[in-house]
C-alpha cells in the first residue's frame, strides 16, 4: 500500500474541497491513486447528498450574468439551508459557475439544464456536481431557476440587491448606447428589485383578469353607493383598476426617484431617450428574489442534535 503523505491530502482538499479526514481515507482506501480518490469522495458526496435532501434550502443567492457585449443575460437563484452558507464564498464561487454555464445553456428549462455535463468536470453532470457541492458545504442546496434574456438591438442591464437577496435584468432595445442609457437602465432595474412589479406594461396583463377585476369591483362599487348610475360606478372601477395597474406594471409605477414624486417610469425612459436623441424601449424584465414562495422550514435544535446523534 503506498504511503499517504501531507502533501497528497493537501492536493485532495484542493481539488475536492472535502474535509482532510475524508480526503486522508479516500487516499487510504484507494491506494493513493489520485483519480480513484477524486472518485471514492464524488461517491461518498453522493451519498451524503441524499441524506440531506429532506431539509428545505430556502435561504441562498441570486445572481447574474451577462455576456461581455452585453447582448445576454442569465439569472439564476441557487438555495442553501442557511443564511450563513449563502455568505460562504466557496458558495458564492460555485454559484457563480452555475450562472456562467446558465448563460451558454441551451436547454429549456431546469431538468434538462442538470442533466447537462458540468463545464468545469464534464466527466459528471450539473446535478452530480450539485451533489459534490451539497457534501463538501455541508447542507442541503438546490439550483432552483435560471431565466436567460438575449436582446440584438440594444443591451441587457443588471442589478443586484442586498448581496444577492435580489437579482434584476432588465431588456433594454435602443439605437444609442453610451454611459446616461446605461444608467437610466440601471436604475430602472433598481425600480423593479425595490417596487416589485408582475409585469413590465399593461399590455402584458391578461385580458381575463381585467375582466374579472371588473366584475368584481363593479359589485363593490355598487354596494358602496347602490344609488349611483353606471357612469359612476363605471369611473370607480376604472379608477381602482389603473391604481392596481400602477402598482403591478413596471413602466407605470411612480419612479422611485422622481424629484416632484409623481413622474412614472416610461415618462422618464422617455426623458433619457430625448435627452440622448435615442430611441429606447423597455421591453421586459426578469426579478428573482431569494427562496420567494418557498416555505421556511423552522427546526427544534434539540431535536435535530438528536436525530443526528441517533444516526438519522
Amino acid at each position: 500500500m503506498a504511503a499517504v503523505t501531507a502533501a497528497m491530502v493537501k492536493e485532495l482538499r484542493e481539488m475536492t474541497g472535502a474535509g482532510m479526514m475524508d480526503c486522508k481515507k479516500a487516499l487510504a482506501a484507494t491506494d493513493g491513486d489520485m483519480d480513484k480518490a477524486v472518485d471514492f469522495l464524488r461517491e461518498k458526496g453522493l451519498a451524503t447528498a441524499q441524506k440531506k435532501a429532506g431539509r428545505i434550502a430556502a435561504e441562498g443567492l441570486v445572481t447574474t450574468c451577462v455576456s461581455e457585449d452585453g447582448k445576454n443575460a442569465v439569472a439564476v437563484e441557487v438555495n442553501a439551508e442557511t443564511d450563513f452558507v449563502a455568505k460562504n464564498e466557496k458558495f458564492r464561487n460555485y454559484v457563480a459557475q452555475v450562472a456562467a454555464q446558465a448563460l451558454k445553456t441551451s436547454a429549456a428549462d431546469i431538468d434538462g439544464f442538470m442533466a447537462e455535463p458540468w463545464e468545469a468536470d464534464p466527466s459528471m453532470t450539473v446535478k452530480e456536481a450539485l451533489a459534490a457541492q451539497i457534501a463538501v458545504i455541508g447542507e442541503n442546496m438546490n439550483i432552483r431557476r435560471f431565466k436567460q434574456i438575449k436582446e440584438e438591438n440594444g443591451f441587457v442591464a443588471s442589478y443586484i440587491h442586498a448581496g444577492g437577496k435580489i437579482g434584476v435584468l432588465v431588456d433594454v432595445e435602443t439605437d444609442v448606447i453610451n454611459p446616461a442609457v446605461e444608467e437610466m437602465a440601471k436604475n430602472v432595474a433598481m425600480q423593479a428589485a425595490a417596487l416589485k412589479p408582475l409585469y413590465t406594461n399593461r399590455d402584458e396583463v391578461d385580458a381575463d383578469y381585467i375582466e374579472r377585476e371588473k366584475e368584481i369591483l363593479t359589485v363593490a362599487a355598487k354596494n358602496e353607493k347602490p344609488d349611483a348610475n353606471d357612469k359612476i360606478i363605471n369611473g370607480m372601477v376604472m379608477g381602482r383598476i389603473n391604481k392596481e395597474l400602477k402598482e403591478i406594471c413596471l413602466m407605470d409605477q411612480v419612479y422611485v426617484k422622481a424629484e416632484d414624486g409623481k413622474q412614472i417610469v416610461s415618462k422618464y425612459v422617455e426623458e433619457v431617450a430625448k435627452a440622448n436623441n435615442a430611441k429606447i424601449k423597455i421591453k421586459g424584465f426578469v426579478r428573482f428574489e431569494t427562496g420567494e414562495g418557498l416555505e421556511k422550514k423552522s427546526e427544534n435544535f434539540a431535536e435535530e442534535v438528536a436525530a443526528q446523534m441517533a444516526g438519522k
